[in-house]
């Protein structure tokens, strides 16, 4: 995969800290723009936004049709058939953005990974396996990729960064169930984790933001 294109919102003065936003399938970077005006505390201080767009490939689950995807949806069963190859092109290349923000001045610990439904996934896969410890992984209606090779693959770096999880319990999509199951496996790891469900369906709700704002206060201190 190639370096990825970005959508990047830059503050006045000098960022404090850089928020990366993995969007989900078929979706684009510019749909998670909103972010950037909901979530503006001045507590955080200035804040680099960065929205990747992932690569355009064909979605077996929607017959071949090309589209912007981290990876390939092979069925429904989002666990026994994942197209591991294309997980790991891109856990590589937000690995590539992630040093790429560290190149440009900012310390990896001033960086938050978030992500929504395939953004989601791509969080959780690649931020703990990241060998730079990063400021917090955010996961929305998304869950944990490649589940059975994470003992193997969690990097000591991030295996107490903060984790945010939020799902709308009526997601149709990406069931509950999926989220649940990404929380239990990282709290029986250790992992320091916030858990919000929401009575929504596949999509993100004023609550959860304010929520993600609380937690990013928190993760991302005297900003």
């Amino acid at each position: 995969m190639n370096a990825l294109e970005t959508i990047e919102v830059h503050p006045a003065s000098e960022p404090r800290a850089t928020v990366i936003v993995l969007h989900g399938l078929g979706a684009d970077g510019t749909d998670f723009l909103p972010f950037a005006d909901e979530i503006r505390p001045a507590a955080l201080g200035p804040l680099r936004w960065v929205f990747p767009r992932a690569p355009e490939r064909p979605v077996t689950l929607n017959g071949g049709a090309r589209m912007r995807a981290w990876y390939d949806i092979l069925g429904t069963d989002l666990q026994r058939r994942e197209d591991v190859a294309g997980l790991r092109e891109s856990f590589t290349a937000v690995h590539a953005l992630i040093a790429r923000e560290v190149a440009r001045g900012m310390p990896a610990h001033r960086i938050v990974l978030a992500g929504f439904s395939q953004g989601c996934a791509i969080t959780l896969g690649a931020g703990l396996r990241c060998p730079q410890r990063l400021a917090g992984l955010a996961g929305l209606s998304g869950y944990l990729p490649l589940a059975d090779l994470l003992a193997a693959e969690h990097h000591a770096a991030n295996a107490a960064t903060p984790v945010f999880l939020a799902h709308g319990q009526r997601d149709g999509v990406v069931p509950l169930a999926r989220g649940a199951a990404a929380r239990d496996q990282l709290q029986a790891r250790g992992q320091p984790l916030d858990w919000h469900e929401y009575p929504m369906e596949h999509s993100v709700c004023m609550e959860e933001v304010q929520a993600l704002q609380q937690w990013l206060l928190r993760v991302l201190p005297g900003a």
